[in-house]
């Protein structure tokens, strides 16, 4: 009896303490537990995959919205089970299909945890059969243009060099673009125009006139230059007969090669681009001369022609080149000016930074600062008129390795760094889940770290700030270098569908 009396008060004692212990103790660990299972969830897989346009070498898919209570980042698209492309929107244009080909699609949804839903329905899709065009003839059908009522200018630079990896002429979304820029033509020791590759050039210019044919409201501008093509433009420049020789050449190519205007992207006048280039003090002046001699050429043959060739030029954005230059006067002569508003920071500099920053931050910075904004304001102010300015945007960005963990890697030394294509940055870095994901509040612009290595490059977001700040600018559109670094189109679509 007397066990059965000390059993019965254990008992008792055990079940208090069970009831203290709940109520002083389970009811904060159940909501620590619950609020950790909740950032743990995933968004809801995405529905109703369907196709909304189909063609030989693309397809467009739409699909109904994940659901996150913290909200959907961005939209993973997979083509028979390999990553291809991402998106923050509910549809998506997926490029460089082999016509009568049968694939398969399916979606999944990230959230700003990088929590991945599961995968949407799988969409069976089989593209258009070639019965007509073969590469080397007119496109198919054309994407209705989706550029802005009004007209901004976009154009994008085409590499040669993208025929030789598919990316050709009929790779690019001319639905989306005003003009198009071919990089680039170079000049001979004649001092005329020549081809920069002549193994791709007149294949790559056959398919550029073809695409015009399709979309007639296309204008296609042989750019002449560059980095590795600057060498003899100060010798062209320098006398009114080697402009004359110059400008003459640049009207028969264009003639010859059916396109709608030339731009001059000579880096750089005066001093700076490779160490080889010849480089004079005249060449502040003669670069005017230069530019109007060719516009001179241009409106006369324009008259013959019944058409309006277009002249532009590239231009740099540090201090050193506005000061080179006469940008009040360069742009009596030009319809528009690109301004290079990338590599304004790079693997070139001592601290790790942003290749395009919008806005200088305030912070305190251990080098220089330069931004977008900051640049347009100073051509700006040397005269050159914002309703003539065209906003350069890189498809692109810079990764710097060895980079220390202070401040998410920003404005850290580093031990090396590389150029790195948008959709390398999708493909091997942006999903990763050892990088964080980072946003300034006042360049912005993105940058991915996970320890040691800095990535700074665009997105949609950033992207769209760029598009915003042209509008509000009243300047006169945006250039992209180069198409071929984000061939499904996601930053093109963020340009076109901000621009007003």
């Amino acid at each position: 009896m007397k066990k059965i009396v000390i059993l019965r008060s254990l008992k008792l004692i055990v079940s208090i303490c069970l009831i203290l212990t709940f109520l002083f103790t389970p009811h904060y660990v159940s909501v620590e537990a619950a609020k950790y299972k909740n950032d743990r969830v995933a968004p809801t897989a995405p529905k109703n995959l369907t196709v909304s346009t189909v063609d030989q070498t693309f397809v467009t898919l739409k699909w109904t919205a994940s659901y996150d209570k913290k909200g959907v980042a961005s939209y993973q698209i997979f083509q028979d089970s390999t990553y291809v492309a991402s998106n923050n929107t509910t549809c998506c244009t997926i490029r460089n299909l082999a016509p009568s080909t049968t694939y398969v699609f399916f979606v999944k949804a990230i959230d700003y945890n990088n929590h991945v839903s599961p995968s949407s329905n799988l969409l069976t899709v089989t593209t258009v059969n070639p019965d007509v065009p073969s590469e080397n003839e007119n496109p198919t059908t054309p994407e209705q243009p989706t550029i802005p009522s009004d007209t901004k200018i976009i154009t994008g630079y085409y590499a040669s060099w993208s025929a030789y990896s598919g990316y050709t002429p009929f790779s690019i979304p001319a639905s989306k673009l005003t003009n198009i820029h071919y990089a680039f033509a170079k000049i001979g020791d004649d001092f005329k125009i020549a081809l920069g590759d002549p193994t791709i050039d007149r294949d790559n210019f056959e398919k550029l006139y073809a695409l015009k044919k399709t979309y007639p409201h296309l204008k296609t501008i042989i750019s002449i230059g560059g980095w590795d093509w600057s060498g003899k433009f100060s010798d062209v420049a320098l006398t009114n007969a080697s402009r004359t020789t110059f400008a003459d050449s640049v009207v028969a190519f264009i003639k010859q090669y059916h396109f709608d205007g030339v731009d001059i992207d000579w880096e750089y006048p005066v001093s700076g681009g490779l160490s080889t280039n010849m480089k004079r003090a005249e060449d502040k002046k003669n670069f005017t001369l230069l530019l109007q001699t060719i516009k001179e050429k241009l409106d006369t043959q324009g008259v013959i022609d019944g058409k309006k060739y277009s002249l532009s030029f590239a231009g740099g954005a540090g201090s050193t080149y506005i000061k080179n230059t006469e940008l009040n006067l360069l742009y009596k002569y030009v319809d528009y000016a690109i301004i290079m508003t990338y590599d304004l920071h790079g693997p070139w500099d001592s601290y790790t930074d942003f290749n395009a920053p919008l806005y200088s931050p305030s912070e305190t910075s251990p080098q220089y600062k330069l931004s977008v904004d900051s640049v347009v304001n100073a051509w700006i102010s040397a005269g050159f008129s914002p309703s003539k300015i065209v906003l350069g945007v890189p498809f692109y960005g810079y990764v710097y390795k060895g980079a220390t963990e202070t401040n998410n890697g920003l404005y850290s030394r580093y031990t090396g760094g590389s150029s790195m294509t948008y959709d390398q940055i999708v493909s091997n870095y942006l999903y990763n889940l050892s990088y964080i994901q980072c946003r300034h509040a006042e360049a912005l612009v993105p940058w991915l770290f996970n320890g040691s290595a800095f990535i700074t490059y665009e997105d949609a977001a950033s992207i769209s700030a760029k598009a915003h700040y042209v509008n509000t600018n009243q300047l006169a559109g945006v250039s992209i270098w180069e198409l071929s670094q984000n061939k499904n189109g996601d930053l093109l679509d963020a340009l076109t569908s901000n621009l007003n």
